[in-house]
C-alpha cells in the first residue's frame, strides 16, 4: 500500500517535474482515463461509418483485415504505452519529441497533432449529423442541414468541454458503457436471429460480393487493401489519453494501461461485431449498395424498433467521441501554448481558474469547427476529413522512431508501464506495421488529394515554425524542469 501511495505522488508531481504549475485538475481515474481513449477510438462508430466502403471495395471477406490492423495497432499502443509511462504531461508527442529529441522536433509533433484533432473533431460531429441523428429524426439527406446541426453539435460539445473536464468524464464514460454494451448485445442478437429465421449466411464471411471478378482487387491500392481503411480509420486516438495525463490520477500507471487496453478491447469487440453483422447479411448486392448497411441489417433481421435504437446509441457514441477529441485537441493547444510555439499563445494557454479549464484553446476548436461549415464546400470538407485518416499515422510513425532513436538512454520510472525485453521486437514490428499502413492510405488513387491536402497542412505550419525561428528563436532552445527520463 505505502508503495502504491508512493508512485500515484509521483504522478501527482508530473506537472512539477515538468517545470510547470498544475492548472489543471485532477479528476479523471483509472476507468475514466480507459474510457476516454476507448471514446475517441469508437468501435460502433468506426464500424457504422466505414462497413459500406469495406463492403463496395472489397467485398464482405474484407473484415478480416480488421485482425491485421488491431494485431498492428496494438504494437503501436504498446510502444506509445512505454513513452506514457516516462512522460505523463499534456501534449502527448508533443511533449516526448520536445524532451526526447529536441523542441522543433517536438513542435512538428505537437502541429501534426493539432491538424489532426483538429480536423477530426468535425469530422466526428458532421457523420453523427448526417448518418445518425438526420436518419433517426427522420430529417431527409441534405448537406446544408447537415452543417447546422453540426455546429450545434460543436457548440454544445466546447460549453461542456469548458464547463469542466469531470462532465465530460461522466458523460463519456457513459457512452461508452452504453457502446459497449450496444455491441454486446447487437451481436448476441443477430446472431440468435439470423440462426432462427435463416435469413443470413456463414458463407458471406468468404464472399466478394460485388467485388467479384473486378480489377487490380489484390493489387497495392486496389480493392482489398482499401478494406484496411475501416481498422486504420477507427483503430487510433488511443493516444488521447496521453493529452489529458496532468488530469489523471497515478498517470504513469493509468494512461499507459488505457492506451494498450482500449486498443485491445476495441480490436476484439470490433471483430466480434463484424463477424455477426457480415453472417446477418441476406442479400450482399442490395446492402452492398447500401448508405448505411449497419443500420438496414439491423432493420432486416431485428425490426425498425431495434434500428432506431441502434441509431440513439450511435448518435450518443459519436458526441462522446467528438467531445473527447475536442477537450484532446485543446490540450495539445494548451501544452503548446505554455512553451511559447502556438500562435497567440499567451491566450491559448489561459486556464480559467474557476473551471481549470483552457477556455480560450476550446473555443478556437470551435470557431475553426465553424469556419470549415460554413467556407468549405461539400467536396473540399469531404477531401479534408479523409486527409485526416493519413496524420495519425505519419504521428505513430514518427513516434516509434523516436522511441526506436532514444530507448537505449531512457531511465525506467519504478512501478510505472515498461515493456522490458520486449520492446526492442515490439517497437519494430510497430515501425513495419507503420510503413504497411502508410502505403495502405496514400496508394489508393483517391488519396492523391487529400495527400496534397496533409502536404499543404504542414506547409503552413512550416510557415509558422519559419517565424519562429526568425523572431523567437529562445523558445524552441531549451524545455523547462527535469522530468529525468533519461539515466544519469
Amino acid at each position: 500500500m505505502a508503495e502504491a501511495s508512493t508512485d500515484e505522488s509521483a504522478g501527482e508531481r508530473s506537472v512539477e517535474e515538468g517545470g510547470y504549475r498544475q492548472e489543471l485538475k485532477r479528476t479523471l481515474g483509472s476507468f475514466q482515463v480507459f474510457a476516454i481513449s476507448f471514446a475517441f477510438i469508437s468501435v460502433a462508430v468506426g464500424i457504422f461509418s466505414t462497413y459500406d466502403d469495406v463492403l463496395q471495395n472489397a467485398g464482405p471477406v474484407g473484415i478480416w483485415l480488421w485482425i491485421l490492423v488491431a494485431v498492428g495497432q496494438s504494437l503501436v499502443a504498446l510502444v506509445v504505452a512505454q513513452l506514457a509511462g516516462r512522460i505523463a504531461l499534456s501534449g502527448s508527442s508533443y511533449q516526448w519529441a520536445s524532451r526526447l529529441a529536441d523542441p522543433k522536433v517536438g513542435w512538428g509533433f505537437g502541429w501534426l497533432t493539432f491538424c489532426y484533432l483538429a480536423i477530426a473533431v468535425v469530422a466526428i460531429d458532421n457523420a453523427l449529423a448526417s448518418q445518425a441523428f438526420m436518419p433517426l429524426a427522420g430529417i431527409r439527406p441534405d448537406e446544408d442541414t447537415a452543417r447546422v446541426i453540426t455546429l450545434v453539435v460543436l457548440f454544445v460539445q466546447a460549453v461542456l468541454a469548458v464547463a469542466s473536464t469531470r462532465l465530460v468524464s461522466l458523460i463519456n464514460t457513459a457512452a461508452v458503457g452504453l457502446e459497449l454494451a450496444l455491441v454486446v448485445v447487437m451481436a448476441v442478437a443477430l446472431i440468435i436471429a439470423a440462426a432462427v429465421t435463416g435469413n443470413g449466411s456463414v458463407g458471406n464471411l468468404t464472399s466478394r460480393g460485388i467485388t467479384e471478378g473486378a480489377p487490380h482487387y489484390f493489387a497495392v491500392g486496389g480493392g482489398l487493401m482499401i478494406a484496411m481503411i475501416m481498422g486504420l480509420a477507427t483503430l487510433v486516438g488511443f493516444d488521447s489519453a496521453a493529452n489529458l495525463a496532468e488530469e489523471a490520477k497515478d498517470p504513469y500507471r493509468s494512461v499507459p494501461r488505457a492506451i494498450v487496453g482500449s486498443v485491445v478491447a476495441a480490436g476484439l469487440l470490433g471483430l466480434l461485431f463484424l463477424i455477426t453483422l457480415t453472417v446477418a447479411i441476406e442479400d450482399v448486392p442490395r446492402i452492398s449498395r447500401d448508405g448505411s448497411p449497419v443500420a438496414t441489417i439491423m432493420r432486416d433481421q431485428l425490426g425498425p424498433v431495434t434500428e432506431r435504437t441502434l441509431l440513439i446509441a450511435i448518435t450518443f457514441a459519436f458526441f462522446g467521441a467528438g467531445m473527447v477529441v475536442m477537450v484532446a485537441c485543446s490540450r495539445i493547444i494548451f501544452a503548446m501554448s505554455r512553451d511559447g510555439r502556438f500562435p497567440a499563445h499567451r491566450l491559448m494557454r489561459r486556464v480559467n481558474p474557476h473551471t481549470r479549464t483552457p477556455i480560450p484553446a476550446t473555443v478556437l476548436i470551435l470557431a475553426m469547427g465553424v469556419i470549415l461549415m460554413v467556407a468549405l464546400p461539400g467536396a473540399a470538407l469531404l477531401e479534408l476529413i479523409t486527409a485526416s485518416t493519413i496524420l495519425p499515422a505519419l504521428i505513430y510513425g514518427s513516434t516509434i522512431v523516436l522511441y526506436l532513436a532514444v530507448r537505449r538512454r531512457l531511465g525506467r520510472r519504478k512501478g510505472a508501464f515498461d515493456l522490458g525485453r520486449l520492446e526492442l521486437p515490439v517497437a519494430l514490428g510497430a515501425l513495419v506495421w507503420t510503413v504497411v499502413a502508410l502505403v495502405a492510405l496514400v496508394t489508393p488513387q483517391e488519396a492523391l488529394v487529400p495527400l496534397v491536402i496533409v502536404v499543404g497542412l504542414l506547409v503552413v505550419g512550416g510557415l509558422f515554425f519559419l517565424g519562429m525561428l526568425i523572431f523567437d528563436r529562445r523558445c524552441l532552445e531549451a524545455e523547462p524542469g527535469d522530468v529525468d527520463v533519461f539515466k544519469h
